[in-house]
Protein backbone atom coordinates (compact mmCIF):
# COMPACT_ATOMS: atom_id res chain seq x y z
CA UNK A 1 0.00 0.00 0.00
CA UNK A 2 1.45 3.33 -1.05
CA UNK A 3 0.46 6.41 0.95
CA UNK A 4 1.04 10.00 -0.08
CA UNK A 5 1.06 12.19 3.03
CA UNK A 6 1.13 15.93 2.74
CA UNK A 7 2.72 18.47 5.05
CA UNK A 8 1.06 21.54 3.70
CA UNK A 9 1.38 25.34 3.32
CA UNK A 10 0.75 26.82 5.73
CA UNK A 11 1.28 23.77 7.90
CA UNK A 12 -0.83 24.36 11.00
CA UNK A 13 -0.46 21.71 13.67
CA UNK A 14 -1.83 22.25 17.17
CA UNK A 15 -0.89 25.37 19.16
CA UNK A 16 -0.07 27.35 16.02
CA UNK A 17 -1.94 30.67 16.18
CA UNK A 18 0.53 33.24 14.85
CA UNK A 19 2.55 33.66 11.65
CA UNK A 20 5.84 33.88 13.55
CA UNK A 21 5.33 30.28 14.65
CA UNK A 22 5.45 29.05 11.03
CA UNK A 23 8.12 31.30 9.56
CA UNK A 24 11.80 30.38 9.81
CA UNK A 25 12.65 33.84 11.16
CA UNK A 26 10.06 33.60 13.94
CA UNK A 27 11.00 33.07 17.55
CA UNK A 28 8.74 30.04 17.86
CA UNK A 29 9.48 28.45 14.49
CA UNK A 30 11.30 25.51 16.04
CA UNK A 31 8.23 24.81 18.16
CA UNK A 32 6.02 24.78 15.09
CA UNK A 33 8.51 22.62 13.23
CA UNK A 34 8.58 20.06 16.02
CA UNK A 35 4.81 19.96 16.35
CA UNK A 36 4.42 19.49 12.60
CA UNK A 37 6.94 16.66 12.52
CA UNK A 38 5.14 14.91 15.37
CA UNK A 39 1.78 15.12 13.62
CA UNK A 40 3.18 13.90 10.30
CA UNK A 41 4.81 11.00 12.14
CA UNK A 42 1.53 10.20 13.88
CA UNK A 43 -0.15 9.91 10.47
CA UNK A 44 2.71 7.73 9.22
CA UNK A 45 2.50 5.49 12.28
CA UNK A 46 -1.24 5.02 11.77
CA UNK A 47 -0.70 4.17 8.13
CA UNK A 48 1.96 1.61 9.02
CA UNK A 49 -0.35 0.14 11.66
CA UNK A 50 -2.90 -0.42 8.89
CA UNK A 51 -0.40 -2.01 6.50
CA UNK A 52 1.21 0.83 4.55
CA UNK A 53 4.54 -0.16 3.03
CA UNK A 54 5.62 2.93 1.09
CA UNK A 55 5.11 6.55 2.17
CA UNK A 56 6.01 9.85 0.50
CA UNK A 57 5.93 13.07 2.51
CA UNK A 58 5.65 16.29 0.48
CA UNK A 59 6.74 19.30 2.54
CA UNK A 60 4.86 22.27 1.08
CA UNK A 61 5.12 24.99 3.69
CA UNK A 62 7.00 28.21 2.88
CA UNK A 63 10.43 27.22 1.51
CA UNK A 64 9.29 23.58 1.79
CA UNK A 65 12.18 22.31 3.89
CA UNK A 66 10.75 22.23 7.38
CA UNK A 67 11.18 18.61 8.46
CA UNK A 68 14.44 16.86 9.19
CA UNK A 69 14.34 13.77 6.96
CA UNK A 70 15.97 11.58 9.60
CA UNK A 71 13.13 12.40 11.99
CA UNK A 72 10.49 10.84 9.75
CA UNK A 73 9.04 7.48 10.73
CA UNK A 74 8.22 4.52 8.51
CA UNK A 75 11.27 4.97 6.30
CA UNK A 76 9.22 7.60 4.49
CA UNK A 77 10.80 9.36 1.54
CA UNK A 78 10.86 13.14 1.76
CA UNK A 79 10.00 15.53 -1.06
CA UNK A 80 11.26 19.05 -0.32
CA UNK A 81 12.28 22.26 -2.05
CA UNK A 82 10.30 25.36 -2.93
CA UNK A 83 10.01 24.98 -6.70
CA UNK A 84 7.78 22.03 -7.58
CA UNK A 85 5.72 21.98 -10.80
CA UNK A 86 2.75 20.51 -8.92
CA UNK A 87 3.42 22.50 -5.76
CA UNK A 88 1.57 20.92 -2.82
CA UNK A 89 0.75 17.80 -4.81
CA UNK A 90 4.13 17.13 -6.38
CA UNK A 91 5.01 13.43 -6.48
CA UNK A 92 1.46 12.10 -6.60
CA UNK A 93 0.62 9.68 -9.39
CA UNK A 94 -1.79 6.85 -10.08
CA UNK A 95 0.33 4.22 -8.30
CA UNK A 96 -0.67 5.53 -4.87
CA UNK A 97 -3.55 4.05 -2.91
CA UNK A 98 -4.46 7.04 -0.77
CA UNK A 99 -3.72 10.67 0.07
CA UNK A 100 -3.39 12.03 3.60
CA UNK A 101 -3.75 15.80 4.05
CA UNK A 102 -1.95 16.63 7.28
CA UNK A 103 -1.99 19.96 9.18
CA UNK A 104 -4.39 21.75 6.83
CA UNK A 105 -6.10 25.09 7.47
CA UNK A 106 -9.30 26.86 6.48
CA UNK A 107 -9.91 28.98 3.40
CA UNK A 108 -9.41 32.74 3.38
CA UNK A 109 -13.17 33.18 3.08
CA UNK A 110 -13.98 31.08 6.15
CA UNK A 111 -16.00 32.80 8.86
CA UNK A 112 -13.54 31.60 11.50
CA UNK A 113 -10.42 29.61 10.76
CA UNK A 114 -7.03 29.96 12.38
CA UNK A 115 -4.54 31.78 10.11
CA UNK A 116 -6.99 31.32 7.23
CA UNK A 117 -5.68 31.82 3.71
CA UNK A 118 -5.80 30.20 0.29
CA UNK A 119 -2.34 29.72 -1.16
CA UNK A 120 -1.31 33.39 -1.02
CA UNK A 121 -3.00 35.63 1.58
CA UNK A 122 -1.33 38.67 -0.02
CA UNK A 123 -3.14 38.10 -3.30
CA UNK A 124 -6.27 35.94 -2.98
CA UNK A 125 -9.42 37.25 -1.30
CA UNK A 126 -11.55 34.21 -2.19
CA UNK A 127 -11.57 31.09 -4.36
CA UNK A 128 -14.69 29.22 -5.48
CA UNK A 129 -14.79 25.83 -7.14
CA UNK A 130 -18.05 25.13 -8.98
CA UNK A 131 -19.63 27.94 -7.01
CA UNK A 132 -18.50 26.76 -3.55
CA UNK A 133 -15.96 28.71 -1.48
CA UNK A 134 -12.92 26.48 -1.07
CA UNK A 135 -9.52 26.29 0.51
CA UNK A 136 -6.46 24.27 -0.27
CA UNK A 137 -7.99 20.86 0.39
CA UNK A 138 -10.44 21.13 -2.53
CA UNK A 139 -7.91 22.80 -4.85
CA UNK A 140 -5.29 20.15 -4.19
CA UNK A 141 -7.93 17.45 -4.58
CA UNK A 142 -8.03 18.34 -8.30
CA UNK A 143 -4.70 16.54 -8.71
CA UNK A 144 -5.92 13.53 -6.75
CA UNK A 145 -9.01 13.43 -8.99
CA UNK A 146 -6.84 13.41 -12.10
CA UNK A 147 -4.90 10.40 -10.81
CA UNK A 148 -8.06 8.73 -9.43
CA UNK A 149 -6.54 8.50 -5.95
CA UNK A 150 -8.87 9.02 -2.97
CA UNK A 151 -8.17 11.51 -0.19
CA UNK A 152 -8.90 9.46 2.92
CA UNK A 153 -7.56 11.60 5.80
CA UNK A 154 -7.48 15.30 6.62
CA UNK A 155 -6.26 16.85 9.87
CA UNK A 156 -6.50 20.41 11.16
CA UNK A 157 -9.05 22.70 12.80
CA UNK A 158 -12.83 22.37 12.77
CA UNK A 159 -13.20 24.80 9.85
CA UNK A 160 -10.88 22.63 7.75
CA UNK A 161 -12.91 19.53 8.46
CA UNK A 162 -16.17 21.26 7.61
CA UNK A 163 -15.08 22.80 4.32
CA UNK A 164 -13.62 19.53 3.04
CA UNK A 165 -16.93 17.67 3.14
CA UNK A 166 -18.50 18.75 -0.20
CA UNK A 167 -15.50 17.55 -2.21
CA UNK A 168 -14.14 14.79 0.04
CA UNK A 169 -17.29 12.99 1.23
CA UNK A 170 -16.61 10.42 3.93
CA UNK A 171 -13.04 11.60 4.52
CA UNK A 172 -11.65 10.74 7.94
CA UNK A 173 -11.42 14.21 9.50
CA UNK A 174 -9.30 14.55 12.64
CA UNK A 175 -9.93 17.85 14.42
CA UNK A 176 -7.03 18.84 16.68
CA UNK A 177 -8.01 22.45 17.35
CA UNK A 178 -11.11 24.63 17.55
CA UNK A 179 -10.77 27.98 15.84
CA UNK A 180 -12.15 30.94 17.75
CA UNK A 181 -10.94 33.74 15.47
CA UNK A 182 -8.26 34.01 12.81
CA UNK A 183 -5.64 34.42 15.53
CA UNK A 184 -7.00 32.37 18.42
CA UNK A 185 -7.77 28.69 18.84
CA UNK A 186 -8.25 26.03 21.48
CA UNK A 187 -5.80 23.19 20.81
CA UNK A 188 -5.66 19.68 22.16
CA UNK A 189 -2.65 18.55 24.13
CA UNK A 190 0.04 17.46 21.64
CA UNK A 191 0.06 13.87 22.85
CA UNK A 192 -3.71 13.65 22.54
CA UNK A 193 -3.68 15.22 19.09
CA UNK A 194 -1.04 12.81 17.82
CA UNK A 195 -2.92 9.82 19.19
CA UNK A 196 -6.11 10.94 17.45
CA UNK A 197 -4.21 11.44 14.17
CA UNK A 198 -2.60 8.01 14.44
CA UNK A 199 -5.94 6.33 15.15
CA UNK A 200 -7.66 8.30 12.37
CA UNK A 201 -4.96 7.42 9.85
CA UNK A 202 -5.28 3.73 10.66
CA UNK A 203 -9.07 3.84 10.31
CA UNK A 204 -8.86 5.79 7.06
CA UNK A 205 -6.40 3.42 5.45
CA UNK A 206 -8.30 0.36 6.63
CA UNK A 207 -11.30 1.49 4.58
CA UNK A 208 -9.39 3.12 1.71
CA UNK A 209 -10.75 0.64 -0.82
CA UNK A 210 -14.27 1.94 -0.12
CA UNK A 211 -13.35 5.53 -1.03
CA UNK A 212 -13.87 7.15 -4.41
CA UNK A 213 -11.72 9.91 -5.90
CA UNK A 214 -12.67 13.49 -4.91
CA UNK A 215 -16.23 14.50 -5.81
CA UNK A 216 -15.58 17.39 -8.19
CA UNK A 217 -17.92 17.71 -11.15
CA UNK A 218 -16.23 18.22 -14.50
CA UNK A 219 -15.83 20.43 -16.38
CA UNK A 220 -15.01 22.46 -13.29
CA UNK A 221 -14.94 26.24 -12.95
CA UNK A 222 -12.57 27.95 -10.56
CA UNK A 223 -13.40 31.57 -9.72
CA UNK A 224 -10.63 33.56 -8.05
CA UNK A 225 -11.13 36.98 -6.48
CA UNK A 226 -7.93 38.94 -5.96
CA UNK A 227 -7.16 41.82 -3.63
CA UNK A 228 -6.52 44.23 -6.49
CA UNK A 229 -7.59 44.75 -10.10
CA UNK A 230 -3.95 44.65 -11.24
CA UNK A 231 -3.66 41.06 -10.06
CA UNK A 232 -6.79 40.06 -11.97
CA UNK A 233 -5.47 41.74 -15.10
CA UNK A 234 -2.11 40.02 -14.79
CA UNK A 235 -3.80 36.62 -14.34
CA UNK A 236 -5.46 36.97 -17.75
CA UNK A 237 -2.03 36.90 -19.39
CA UNK A 238 -2.25 33.14 -18.92
CA UNK A 239 -4.18 31.22 -21.56
CA UNK A 240 -7.55 30.00 -20.31
CA UNK A 241 -7.97 32.67 -17.64
CA UNK A 242 -10.92 35.00 -18.27
CA UNK A 243 -11.76 38.31 -16.58
CA UNK A 244 -15.14 38.12 -14.84
CA UNK A 245 -15.07 41.32 -12.79
CA UNK A 246 -12.80 44.09 -11.57
CA UNK A 247 -10.91 41.71 -9.27
CA UNK A 248 -12.32 38.38 -10.45
CA UNK A 249 -11.11 35.81 -12.97
CA UNK A 250 -12.45 32.39 -13.94
CA UNK A 251 -10.80 29.24 -15.23
CA UNK A 252 -12.91 26.42 -16.67
CA UNK A 253 -11.52 23.06 -17.75
CA UNK A 254 -12.59 19.45 -18.11
CA UNK A 255 -9.08 18.32 -17.15
CA UNK A 256 -8.59 18.73 -13.37
CA UNK A 257 -4.81 18.57 -13.62
CA UNK A 258 -4.69 21.30 -16.26
CA UNK A 259 -7.05 23.42 -14.14
CA UNK A 260 -4.78 23.03 -11.14
CA UNK A 261 -1.67 23.85 -13.14
CA UNK A 262 -3.27 26.98 -14.52
CA UNK A 263 -4.24 28.05 -11.01
CA UNK A 264 -0.76 27.57 -9.50
CA UNK A 265 0.74 29.42 -12.47
CA UNK A 266 -1.59 32.33 -11.72
CA UNK A 267 -0.41 32.21 -8.10
CA UNK A 268 3.24 32.27 -9.13
CA UNK A 269 2.73 35.14 -11.57
CA UNK A 270 0.76 37.41 -9.24
CA UNK A 271 3.34 37.03 -6.47
CA UNK A 272 5.42 39.56 -8.40
CA UNK A 273 3.07 42.46 -7.59
CA UNK A 274 1.92 41.72 -4.04
CA UNK A 275 2.48 44.41 -1.42
CA UNK A 276 4.72 43.36 1.45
Amino acid sequence: TEIYTLSLHDALPIWIVDWQQVRASGADYELGRRLLTDEVNAAIDGAVDAGATEIVVNDSHATMQNIRPSALHGYASYLSGRHKPLYMMEGLDGTFDAVFMVAYHGAIGAERAILSHTYNPLAIWEARLNGVAVGESALNALVALHHRVPVVLITGDDATAEESQPFLPGVEAVVVKRSITRFAAESLHPDRACQLIRDGAARALARASAFSPPAIELPATLEVTFLTADMAEMATWIRGVERAGVRVVTITDDDPLRLYRTFVTVIALTRSIVER
